[in-house]
């Protein structure tokens, strides 16, 4: 089913295209924008803002705790009815080192807190928060699709294995463009976008 949105397209090939060029374009001027860099790191307002920025010209819901229950599979995740509290919570965990924030990032993905767009909206989070505390970033071009989607369906359990991938992708060139680029194209491909590149944008 094709969700309702802004543009009044009900066909889910096209949105899926809009909603990619879209949001992609509007991830681009995040990142190149002041108000990014001065975003308080690993907050849920944070996210919230980030989500917002994607997706505001495409979902009502955009940068808005979700509603109704979703999964993935039989994973089920965090109850809609004690979303607010879950994020909070995930919101106070530490940061300080690679282990926490990564520990803090497996635990928003379990609350996943909105309708949709929360991994590509995530990863930029995560990003924020790596740049902020240890003055890296993960270059996401060179983190494996499956690999990665394999590791963070185990990471609510044993997060070993989404560690150790993200801690061979990190690098200290925390503003080059080309890196932050392929990345987005990277972190989209995880979700099946890939009908646009970022640097064609």
């Amino acid at each position: 089913m094709t969700l309702k949105n802004k543009l009044g397209i009900e066909n889910q090939v096209e949105l899926a295209h809009v909603e990619e060029k879209i949001s992609k374009q509007n991830a681009i001027k995040l990142w190149n924008s002041a108000e990014f860099k001065e975003m308080s790191a690993g907050t849920f307002e944070t996210l919230a803002k980030i989500h917002k920025a994607l997706f505001e010209e495409i979902y009502d819901f955009a940068g808005k705790l979700r509603g109704e229950n979703i999964s993935n599979g039989n994973f089920r995740f965090a109850s809609a009815l004690y979303l607010r509290d879950a994020v909070l919570t995930v919101e106070k965990m530490p940061q300080k080192n690679f282990n926490e924030i990564v520990e803090k990032y497996v635990e928003m993905n379990v609350a996943h807190p909105f309708r949709e767009g929360n991994g590509r909206s995530m990863r930029l989070w995560l990003d924020h928060i790596f740049k902020s505390e240890l003055k890296k970033v993960i270059d996401w071009s060179n983190v494996d699709k499956n690999f990665y989607l394999q590791a963070m369906e185990r990471s609510p359990i044993n997060d070993s294995a989404i560690k150790k991938l993200l801690a061979a992708a990190l690098t200290d060139k925390v503003d080059d463009r080309e890196i932050f680029m392929n990345g987005l194209d990277a972190s989209y491909f995880y979700e099946n976008y890939f009908a646009y590149r970022s640097e064609d944008l």
